[in-house]
């Protein structure tokens, strides 16, 4: 039975047995911003566990793409994958253990065909109940195991959900397979025994502290692994060895020359590239793209472990997008979405494969360089430290550093790596907790009893409220006097705290002694709103009862470009496509700035067709509408929720006009309608990271003056170029053309020159030991014009070796160069160059046939040249 027979044999047995069959859902979870990828086929259904919704029919079933990243390492073993399809059966509090039980061993013996005696299943420790019911579809209790919580009890998917206790079914590969021990059994490691299919009895709900509370119903949900299934049927030990992967393992021997069973390793390598370059194509299919976080940071990590195990097999070149295609030739009509972005899927590929080619050959360089200053130091060791660059700037996994290293003979201190990595992570966890206001005063509000601001500045920008709490150098204070700086907490205010990219209000307050001028207003607490000012007149005491006033029309200015931010996604949404996804921003009163996901630049068509798409939608003077909504609903009615971002059980949504043109869950301001905007300008788009995009903005007033100073700075050029305005354009053409001929005539001078100089140094070449080899100092003001005359001497000596010395920058440069029939004979320039520049107390590296290298000391350069033919001496 192939793959494709187990499926549809899997659910239509379902169907008969009452299911309803599901599709698979995307790999980006619906309805559940919070949960990074789909890991389970139970992940669309957690609402109808949890009692927030009602399924269309209690037995549901499904083949659910999955992608698991725990044991990535593993990957490139016999069963180990990242991305799987799970085929599972459902009930929402209907059937439980009894039936999902007597229905896995009918579907395994009777549709499967898989021999009784080769089936053994296992249960939680103190699981009778499912003991029983196994007993009672005749399977012995000596194939019957116990196990605790680590291998017999299931979630919850994400940090809370539904879990409960879970009987597995473990397929027995034979004695032959087995490791001989008395203890042998399914979980043991020896590849004797393989799971195929998990009963989980969903009977609990845990919360994000571990605490497990009983649901409504008991619930089950299995889960059937697609591809290990296969491998059992199909009479093969691996799941790579089934015609799922098959086609893309003959796709990577045709491009690396090797066949697939030649050598363990190149195996193993081939295993990882097929399987991981599959499962970057279903997540790039689904809307992922590489960032260096959440999804992104999976896709990324998969795609450059596939790229690099793919160096082991020779494939220098970016090769991944033909592993994406054979995978969209095989699985395409299955899952039609693979064919519906297969150009977004291979140019995705292709870009961020060619990116990392870059960063790895760089990374490569800096790994000799390392090695080579260890060497002086007469080490043979890489710190951990070093070792964690490597990996964290040039993406090059210590796995493959050690590898590299080994064949220098040197070791890498991987134990110092991972407190280098376990050190990062507690950074990265430091930067996401709340952080002290610069005033530093959390502490103190935490000692307060302060918790929660009641924020009126929806409805209102001025309101009267009493001081509950004053802060002045950290400290609690009953009054500030005039002159000093001082935080101010409220009861209510209608000023708004800066949160989710909206920066604070400023403003003033005005108490029956004095007057504060907020300048910001920050929350110290999540919940709280301190107001950060200066007290200007007379003094303010807690207990006093106020005016709050904000600055109404700085407010009106943060409040356009907020809105814009909205209307700005919509529209890169509508453009690029639901891949787009925001990932920052920053509205403040002059300007916005919005980061989105997306793997190349915008064209300047991209920006100006989305820059219309926005002013269309301020002309339409769409109404701006918020509602506080349950959190479920929202989402099940397509509201934009923040990847990320942890939600109560009822949210603040923001729709634009109806029909909808956009909606998010926002805490923000926004005005009534999209007219008050005015008109919207994108300023400028860029990288700000691999598959991130930043793009900056102004609206209203900001638009103005923008186009205000533009227009001045045409009308001054015209004045300058005396040109009437309309003829700047043209003008500008003519001098940048006549620039730009100027241009190729120096550097065709520079050319002739180079020219020059190599002929006059061809009568300097020596034999030693029967090779033509050339060092000598040249006037050159940058490593392009010594490549310029490296490249002439080469291609006029035919064979031999080139080192040249150059000063600029007041510093020394050298490049080597080998031909190609010394470089087959065992000649490094890397090698040579390296020992050349330590004479002048530098370095240096690059490949065997083109190096470079710096020194310090420049008046070492003739020494140093000096030395070229007794380092060819000593090879």
């Amino acid at each position: 039975m192939n793959s494709e027979q187990l499926r549809d044999a899997y659910l239509q047995f379902f169907a008969e047995k009452g299911h309803t069959i599901v599709p698979s859902d995307s790999l980006i979870p619906s309805g559940d911003p919070t949960l990074l990828l789909t890991s389970a086929g139970m992940v669309q259904f957690k609402p109808y566990y949890l009692g927030l919704a009602v399924p269309p029919n209690p037995r549901l079933a499904s083949c659910q793409k999955c992608v698991r990243t725990t044991d990535i390492e593993s990957v490139g073993d016999a069963q180990h994958l990242t991305f799987f399809e799970m085929l599972g059966n459902f009930s929402i509090g209907e059937y439980f253990k009894k039936e999902a039980i007597a229905w896995a061993w009918e579907f395994c013996t009777q549709r499967l065909g898989l021999a009784p005696e080769r089936l053994w299943a296992t249960v939680y420790l103190d699981d009778d109940e499912a003991f029983e019911h196994w007993r009672g579809v005749g399977v012995p209790a000596e194939r019957i195991w116990r196990f605790g919580e680590e291998d017999n009890f299931w979630g919850p998917a994400g940090e809370e959900g539904p879990c409960g206790p879970c009987s597995e079914v473990h397929y027995d590969f034979g004695q032959a397979y087995g490791c001989g021990r008395d203890s042998c059994g399914p979980n043991c490691d020896c590849g004797r025994f393989v799971e195929i299919w998990n009963l989980v009895f969903t009977q609990y709900n845990q919360d994000r502290q571990g605490k497990r509370t009983p649901l409504p119903k008991p619930n089950i949900d299995t889960g059937m692994g697609l591809e290990r299934t296969a491998a059992v049927l199909q009479g093969v030990a691996s799941v790579y060895d089934t015609d799922l992967f098959s086609p893309l393992l003959k796709r990577v021997s045709e491009l690396c020359g090797h066949g697939y069973g030649e050598d363990a390793a190149l195996d193993r390598a081939m295993r990882i590239v097929v399987e991981h370059g599959r499962g970057v194509t279903f997540l790039i299919a689904d809307g992922v793209v590489p960032t260096n976080e959440g999804r992104g940071y999976v896709l990324r990590r998969l795609l450059r472990r596939a790229a690099t195990f793919g160096r082991t097999l020779g494939l220098d070149e970016p090769f991944l997008a033909e592993v994406a295609k054979a995978t969209i030739d095989k699985m395409g009509h299955i899952y039609p979405e693979l064919v519906a972005h297969r150009d977004f899927v291979l140019r995705v590929i292709q870009i961020e494969e060619e990116r990392f080619d870059r960063a790895l050959s760089t990374g490569l360089n800096l790994l000799d360089k390392i090695m080579a200053e260890a060497g002086r130091r007469g080490q043979k060791l890489i710190s951990g430290a070093e070792a964690f660059t490597l990996y964290d700037t040039y993406g090059l996994p210590p796995e493959l550093t050690a590898e590299l290293a080994r064949e220098q003979g040197f070791s890498v201190d991987l134990a110092q790596f991972q407190k280098e990595m376990a050190a990062q992570r507690e950074r990265a966890r430091a930067a996401q907790k709340f952080g002290l206001g610069e005033m530093g005063v959390a502490v103190a509000y935490e000692q307060s009893g302060i918790r929660e601001t009641k924020f009126v500045g929806y409805e209102r920008l001025q309101h009267s409220s009493k001081i509950i709490a004053l802060f002045v150098g950290g400290q609690t204070v009953e009054t500030a006097y005039q002159g000093q700086e001082a935080e101010l907490v409220l009861e209510e205010t209608p000023f708004y705290g800066e949160m989710g990219g909206q920066v604070g209000d400023t403003g003033e307050i005005r108490g029956p002694q004095g007057r504060m001028l907020v300048r910001d207003a920050v929350r110290p607490l999540p919940e709280a709103v301190a107001h950060r000012g200066t007290v200007v007149e007379g003094g303010l005491s807690v207990g006093d009862r106020v005016e709050a006033v904000v600055d109404r029309e700085r407010r009106l200015d943060i409040a356009r470009n907020h809105t814009a931010t909205h209307l700005l996604q919509a529209a890169l949404r509508q453009h690029l496509g639901s891949h787009v996804q925001q990932r920052g921003s920053l509205v403040a009163p002059e300007r916005l700035r919005f980061d989105f996901t997306h793997l190349t630049g915008l064209s300047k068509e991209d920006i100006l067709k989305v820059q219309r798409l926005v002013n269309e939608h301020i002309r339409h003077n769409h109404p701006v509408r918020s509602m506080v909504i349950p959190y479920k609903e929202a989402l099940e009615t397509g509201v934009i929720a923040l990847f990320g971002e942890k939600y109560g059980d009822m949210v603040r949504a923001i729709e634009i006009g109806q029909p909808r043109v956009s909606a998010e869950l926002c805490g923000g301001t926004h005005p009534g309608s999209t007219g008050e905007i005015g008109l919207f300008l994108i300023v400028s788009e860029g990288s700000v990271g691999a598959g991130l995009r930043r793009i900056e903005a102004v609206t209203g007033r900001g638009a103005e003056k923008l186009l205000e100073e533009r227009l001045a700075e045409l009308e001054t050029l015209s004045q300058e170029l005396i040109v009437p305005v309309v003829a700047v354009p043209e003008k500008v053409k003519s001098l940048v053309d006549e620039l730009g001929a100027e241009k190729k005539r120096a550097q065709a001078l520079e050319r002739e020159l180079a020219k020059s100089r190599a002929e006059a140094l061809l009568g300097q070449v020596e034999s030693v030991n029967g090779i033509a080899v050339l060092s000598a100092r040249v006037s050159a003001s940058s490593m392009e014009a010594l490549r310029q005359i490296g490249d002439l001497l080469r291609d006029r000596l035919g064979s031999g070796v080139i080192v040249l010395g150059a000063v600029y920058n007041d510093r020394p440069n050298f490049l080597a160069l080998v031909t190609p029939d010394l470089v087959a004979r065992g000649l490094n320039a890397a090698e040579i160059v390296r020992k050349v520049a330590q004479v002048t107390g530098g370095g240096g590296g690059g490949r065997p046939n083109l190096a470079q290298a710096g020194g310090k000391d420049k008046g070492k350069l003739e020494e140093a040249l000096g030395q070229v033919s007794h380092i060819i001496k000593g090879l």
